[in-house]
Order: structure tokens, then C-alpha cells, then sequence
């Protein structure tokens, strides 16, 4: 079945390229199209997977030494009405979080009961998620901050989510890089869509490249074996995503070299959802020409809040 899906959506891609009016007549082979195909699939799945972001509905940040959480408008942190007046409330002692359980609610960690659990956060190497009915949650830490991140297994916006919307495809889009490295390795600081909050990435340095002969560059973040890129451009704000678009690349080969192609640049996640830290593009990354190759944006896809 999922070949057939696959051959259909190629079909459908190559009817999008030969339409884009591309003048230089670089060809699109109908391997490229698969290969795109089965990406798209991929990052349509993992959105809508268990730890993708359309099931998100809360973001608490911890601010104080104890918090509570439950369905009651009188908790800290307000979950879905489906959820128990009150689940627990969570403790802050030194640099960890520990959660009690609420006496006559089961909440479980993997299929065992919990009253009270040390929660190790997301960049630990054994992170905890405790769930209750359809919710899960976990504590993630982001620049020093923890936050009690909550999932909704059954949140309607998985099923009411609406087919992304695409440039056609634009090989004149798919560039080749030069990654022109640092002397050392750079912290960079990075804005994200919590005022306050960084993201603070290693950058072993730029990426240049040619897009129609003219020049461009984008500072570049490490992530594990990759190169990971957020970048705006004259379409941000218009047809794509205001903050921003992501994009990976393999790391550079032996002569320096690698492949920028922004027909997989996509949303970030704080596009469908407003419980997600997304960084943005910083400033050095907006590229001031029209990058019409990825993913666009219907702001109509970003749904509301369904907790506080």
C-alpha cells in the first residue's frame, strides 16, 4: 500500500514541477520525486506520531518550589477537562523535579503505579513520562528552564489536521555548500518564540552557496552527525512561517562540500502548535531572496490552546 501512496504522490510532484516554469530546464528524475515523497511521509507521520507535535496542549514552566496540576481551574497548570480535577503537584528540590500523586488517581510510569517519582528530565539519558488515560507528560529542560511538557494522545487536532501545503518542486533550489569553518567551534545564541528563553546551539560555522549566481550564507548549528539550519526569506511572514523554516544537511565532505536542498525545508513545530520552543531565524540567517521550495504556511493549521 505504501508504494502506491508513494507512486501516486510522485506523479503528483512531477505535474507540480512541470508547472513551477522552470527556465533553466533542469529536470526532476522520477527518483528524486520517490525519494521526496517518502520524506514527506516520513514528517507527515512523525507530526502526528506519539512525540510529534500536534498532540501537545500544555507548557508549564516551573516557576515556583511546588505546583499543581489538574483539570480544575484552581490548578497551576490547567489540563484538558477529560483529566482529574487534581493529578499531583510537582516539588523543585535543587536541580531536580519530583511529582506526588493525588490520593485515588492512578497515574502510571510505563505500566507500573506511581504516588511519588523523581522525574528525569528530557537530557537525561533515562527521561520520565507519566501518563494518565490518553495524557502523558514529561519535565524537558530548555536553557537552564524546566518545563512540565503535556500530550494528549487523543487530542482532536490530530485528526482534523489538514494536508501540507508545498511549493513545487524547484531543483534550481537544491544547491550545493561550502561549509567555511570557524578556527573553534562557536555557542551561538539563538532567540526562540518564548521571550526569555535561548536556544543555544555549537556552530562549527557557514554554509555559502549560489542560489540564480547570486551569493549567499547561513551560519550553521551542529546536531549529532547533521547540520542543522533555521533560516527566513522573502516569503517568511507571506507564504511560509513567520519565524522561520528548518532544514538538515549531511555534513560536508572531504572537500568541504554538501547539499542544501530547500524542496525538505519545513515548518517548525511552534507552526501547528503554540506549546513548542521553537527557535527562530536569527538575524544573519534571513536571506534576502525568495526561497519558493518547501513547505508554506496556512496560518489556519496552527490550532488554539485546549489548556493553559
Amino acid at each position: 500500500m505504501r508504494l502506491g501512496v508513494t507512486a501516486i504522490a510522485a506523479a503528483a510532484f512531477f505535474v507540480c514541477a512541470c508547472d513551477s516554469g522552470n527556465s533553466t530546464g533542469l529536470q526532476v528524475s522520477d527518483t528524486y520525486l520517490t525519494e521526496l515523497a517518502a520524506w514527506r511521509t516520513e514528517r507527515i507521520a512523525r507530526l502526528k506520531g506519539p512525540t510529534g507535535y500536534l498532540n501537545l496542549v500544555g507548557l508549564f514552566l516551573l516557576r515556583q518550589d511546588i505546583s499543581t496540576i489538574g483539570s480544575s481551574p484552581d490548578s497551576d497548570f490547567v489540563v484538558p477537562g477529560h483529566a482529574a480535577p487534581t493529578l499531583g503537584s510537582f516539588r523543585k528540590e535543587s536541580k531536580k523535579v519530583l511529582m506526588d500523586v493525588q490520593d485515588g488517581v492512578e497515574v502510571l510510569h510505563g505500566e507500573t503505579p506511581v504516588k511519588s517519582i523523581a522525574m528525569d528530565d528530557d537530557q537525561s539519558e533515562h527521561p520520565v513520562v507519566l501518563t494518565y488515560g490518553s495524557l502523558a507528560w514529561t519535565v524537558i529542560r530548555r536553557d537552564d528552564k524546566l518545563f512540565v511538557r503535556v500530550r494528549d494522545f487523543d487530542d482532536p487536532a490530530i485528526a482534523a489536521f489538514k494536508p501540507i501545503e508545498y511549493f513545487p518542486v524547484n531543483m534550481e533550489m537544491r544547491v550545493s555548500a561550502v561549509l567555511d569553518r570557524f578556527e573553534e567551534p562557536k555557542q551561538m545564541r539563538v532567540d526562540t518564540v518564548i521571550t526569555g528563553l535561548d536556544y543555544r546551539p555549537q556552530s562549527p560555522g557557514t554554509l555559502k552557496f549560489e542560489i540564480a549566481g547570486e551569493s549567499f550564507e547561513l551560519e550553521a548549528y551542529q546536531s549529532g552527525e547533521r547540520l542543522f539550519l533555521i533560516f527566513g526569506d522573502s516569503t517568511s511572514g507571506r507564504e511560509t512561517y513567520p519565524a522561520g523554516r528548518f532544514l538538515y544537511a549531511s555534513m560536508p565532505d572531504d572537500s568541504g562540500v554538501t547539499i542544501l536542498d530547500f524542496n525538505k525545508a519545513y515548518n517548525p513545530p511552534c507552526a501547528f502548535n503554540e506549546f513548542a520552543t521553537c527557535p527562530v531565524a536569527s538575524p544573519q540567517n534571513r536571506l534576502k531572496t525568495k526561497i519558493t521550495a518547501g513547505e508554506r504556511f496556512d496560518p489556519s493549521m496552527n490550532f488554539p490552546a485546549t489548556a493553559h
